[in-house]
């Protein structure tokens, strides 16, 4: 089953049907897992993109169809805090980390969890992708 409408623009230029921002495209996998039953059963296959804005109601869209943010399973007030969803670490124990200079151990190990192939960011984290550049923004915002 294939989605009747046309395809969005090229992947990591879709802009939210909402508020207007940059969305950047996820698998169908990531929707799967991330969308609520029963409605994860009107996922059909076809382009899909997540919206992170926090103040927006969208969730994930397509040409033919949106699932607000309420209708995804883990999306609730944690995801604002959560910085990899793979291995539970929230935004808060990294920056603790980083203030008490023990941040590298816990990069490190989501690095090699990672490099092993251990992690699940395509189906844990609402937006498909992988934390590791999340991490660094962080150790930026600490360095200013």
């Amino acid at each position: 089953m294939s989605c009747c409408c046309n395809t969005m623009a090229k992947k990591g230029s879709t802009l939210c049907p909402e508020c207007h921002q940059k969305c950047f495209s996820v698998s169908r996998q990531t929707m799967l897992h991330q969308v609520q039953f029963s409605d994860n059963q009107s996922i059909v296959t076809g382009d899909y993109a997540f919206c992170a804005n926090m103040d927006c109601h969208v969730g994930y869209f397509s040409a033919c169809h949106i699932f607000s943010k309420n209708k995804l399973r883990a999306f609730q007030s944690n995801q604002t805090t959560m910085l990899c969803h793979c291995f539970g670490i929230s935004k808060l124990d990294y920056k603790k980390a980083l203030q008490s200079n023990t941040a590298e151990t816990i990069k490190a190990f989501v690095v090699q969890q990672t490099k092993d192939g251990l992690c699940a960011c395509e189906s844990r984290n609402p937006s498909g992708r992988c934390c590791l550049a999340d991490f660094r923004q962080m150790e930026k915002a600490h360095d200013c």
